[in-house]
Parts: C-alpha cells; structure tokens; sequence
C-alpha cells in the first residue's frame, strides 16, 4: 500500500536582504515593503496597507462592495498556506479617482508582521 503525503505550496521565499512583511499566523511571506504604496487605509479589523505587489496570497471571485471611498470590485484575499483572510483586492473601480487602486491589494496589519532587517 502506498501512503501520499500532501506537502505544502509554500512558497515564494521573498530575499533576506530586504525589509518583508509576513503571515502573523504562519510566518509565508507576503510582500516586500518596497512594494508598499501606503498606510493609510482602514479595513474591517482596523489599519491596512496598500500593496502593488504581494506573494503566497490566494484571490477569491470579484463582488461589488461600498466601502469608504465608493463602489468598488473587490476579491477577498487569502494566505496561500494557512488560509487565512489578509484582506482584498481592487479588480474595479468605479470612480475615476480610485482607478489607481486597480490590481492593488490591501493587508490588514492585525493578520500581517514586520520580517528581515527592521530596527
């Protein structure tokens, strides 16, 4: 009888020389702070970040929501290996001021830590 192990998709390993942000839950990687476009977002557990870029994260399908810029496209986002919600993706906006959120994603400080060269 043969046994299967499912192992883990863990990863896109982001390099050490750079600050990282990461899963408070199971530490994958999730952005690099050059990456990072601004901290002044709120999001349903309180701050949360502007990311152009992130890894290991999962997209769930695209709903319309109002939140507190307008209407907007939006797809929750997930960590690849623990599953958790981080946050959501901008797939549209609907207002020609918010079109710069497009393709851009939003972590929530409570689900992410600061990795790798922070003082």
């Amino acid at each position: 009888m043969v046994s299967m192990t499912r192992s883990k998709t863990f990863q896109a390993y982001l390099p050490n020389c750079h600050r990282t942000y990461s899963c408070i839950h199971c530490r994958a990687h999730l952005a690099n702070h050059d990456e990072l476009i601004s901290k002044s977002f709120q999001g349903s557990q309180g701050r949360a970040y502007l990311f152009n870029s992130v890894v290991n994260v999962g997209c769930g399908p695209a709903e319309e929501r109002v939140l507190l810029t307008g209407l907007h496209a939006v797809a929750d986002i997930y960590c690849e290996n623990c599953k958790t919600t981080l946050g959501w993706k901008y797939e549209h906006a609907f207002e020609s001021s918010q079109k710069y959120k497009e393709g851009k994603f939003i972590i929530e400080l409570a689900h992410m830590i600061k990795d790798n060269g922070w003082e």
